[in-house]
């Protein structure tokens, strides 16, 4: 078989080194949570091959590249269904999974966040994500509270999962080699099934208070709060950088009670 050739528009970026492939793929802890897996851009299947070897869970690879696709029915004819060709921001998942699955891949940089955010969506679904990114997203991903790279990212993935940063994978390994470093981490749906405050507008001022980062929230969070109401409120002299997930779900219900 050919060899697929890395598309610049997609972001693609092959691992090489079968060593990290297995080290990625043995981060998954499926425990009985989920027996279904679902590869994201699987490209020549570096981390299939691992995956297919398991028994504890039914291994699923979706790629939007028609070459990789074709590439992977050739090396994988006992897939069959389980091979999607398609683009993972627009799947629906419940016309594939019933019950609860993982996500594993070597994701795309170039719409590394789209996908975090897809994950969010069905965070009821998604109970477990092991990937690479860019070094920089995984960073934003696991910073805590006061840390330049906390933000929108960080604070809405803690909310709903335990990440965990995992190791780090240098640009050698892979086809071509990326400009940038890489980092594993690992995603484990907590038990947070609904936060405690209204969650449309958690969404809303976690995504105001770090749209305006510099400014102190009272300013940042203008448009949404009661701001006579909440003039001695103390949180809101503070920027959003330095508020945890509880500190969020607190001032929601803060802003909600003032309204």
């Amino acid at each position: 078989m050919s060899l697929v050739r890395a598309k610049k528009h997609l972001g693609q970026h092959f691992l090489t080194d079968k060593n990290i492939a297995s080290k990625i793929v043995e981060s998954l802890r499926p425990a009985g949570k989920y027996t279904q897996v679902l590869e994201v851009g699987p490209g020549m299947g570096i981390l299939s091959d691992f995956l297919l070897q398991k028994t504890d869970y039914q291994t699923y690879l979706i790629d939007i590249d028609t070459e990789s696709y074709l590439f992977l029915q050739k090396k994988y004819p006992q897939l069959q269904q389980r091979l999607i060709n398609a683009d993972f921001l627009e799947m629906d998942f419940n016309s594939v999974f019933k019950e609860p699955f993982a996500i594993i891949g070597n994701f795309p940089y170039n719409i590394s966040s789209q996908i975090l955010f897809k994950v969010l969506e069905n965070r009821q679904q998604v109970v477990e994500v092991v990937g690479m990114f860019q070094k920089e997203v995984a960073e934003r991903c696991t910073a805590k509270a006061g840390s330049k790279e906390y933000g929108i990212l960080s604070v809405f993935l803690q909310a709903y999962y335990k990440v965990e940063y995992l190791f780090t994978v240098k640009a050698g390994v892979f086809n071509p080699p990326p400009k940038v470093l890489s980092a594993v981490i690992r995603l484990t749906r907590n038990e947070v099934d609904q936060l405690n405050c209204d969650e449309k507008l958690f969404w809303q001022v976690v995504k105001a208070g770090f749209n305006q980062r510099r400014k102190t929230l009272r300013n940042a969070l203008s448009s949404l709060i009661n701001k006579e109401a909440m003039a001695n409120e103390p949180m809101l002299d503070l920027r959003a950088e330095r508020l945890t997930v509880a500190n969020f779900v607190e001032l929601t219900n803060k802003i909600t009670a003032n309204r």
